[in-house]
């Protein structure tokens, strides 16, 4: 039996990249995923290609979060993992601090945290009922390392790793896990639009990148821990 067979998931951002990925990989080992993404037309394709159930929305907006959440449990029945996956930027374009707007550094804050803590707060009850459930939320490099020009995007996932250390210390006797990962740089769009030029042969695959993060989270590591892989 594979590890996940099985399991339900709702993964956001799941229409390219690392989302996508995870849920192609996780219907081929008999697991149940929803995704969601704001562009419909590419949603749905995914939906087709990975056999994941569609769900239209936008995470970093407020009033999508519930309805994003209502149909995940309607459609799954019960929610086993969230992947809070979808991430922003902020800037349209990488830049200095001194550079970036205020109004970029709250998109990418809005997106890559509040957007997060919103869904998890969301799905948190129905895990605590059912005394079980993880979440994954997905880091990067750029938390720990002080890379120029990625300011609003690190200090957002640095915010998202501390958010998630907290979160594990207050739900870690109910039965419910939270994860940060950093699944490495991949050759994604979101990569794409910070680093036009990069020489995308040099960067990890998203399918390799799931199967990475997959794989640890099989492992079933404690709750609260942080992993590059």
């Amino acid at each position: 039996m594979n590890s996940f067979s099985n399991t339900n998931w709702l993964i956001t951002g799941g229409s390219s990249g690392l989302g996508f990925a995870l849920a192609e990989n996780l219907s081929a080992q008999g697991a149940k995923v929803a995704i969601v993404a704001r562009n419909e037309r590419s949603l749905f394709e995914a939906a087709q290609k990975t056999g994941a159930v569609a769900i239209a929305g936008d995470v970093a907006n407020k009033e999508d979060t519930y309805k994003i959440a209502g149909q995940a449990f309607a459609q799954l029945g019960r929610i086993d993992y969230l992947v809070n996956n979808a991430s922003s930027l902020g800037p349209d374009r990488l830049q200095l601090l001194l550079d970036t707007d205020c109004e970029s550094l709250e998109i990418a804050l809005q997106t890559n945290v509040v957007a997060a803590f919103r869904l998890i707060k969301a799905v948190m009850p129905s895990l605590l009922l059912q005394g079980s459930g993880t979440i994954i939320n997905i880091s990067s490099d750029a938390a720990v390392n002080a890379y120029a020009k990625w300011g609003a995007y690190g200090a957002s996932k640095a915010s998202l790793d501390h958010l998630t250390r907290i979160w594990a210390e207050e739900v870690r006797s109910r039965g419910v896990s939270l994860l940060s990962i950093d699944p490495g740089d991949m050759a994604t769009p979101l990569h794409r639009q910070a680093v036009p030029d990069a020489d995308f042969s040099r960067l990890k695959d998203p399918q390799s990148s799931a199967k990475d993060v997959l794989a640890w989270i099989a492992q079933q590591p404690d709750s609260g821990q942080r992993k590059a892989v």
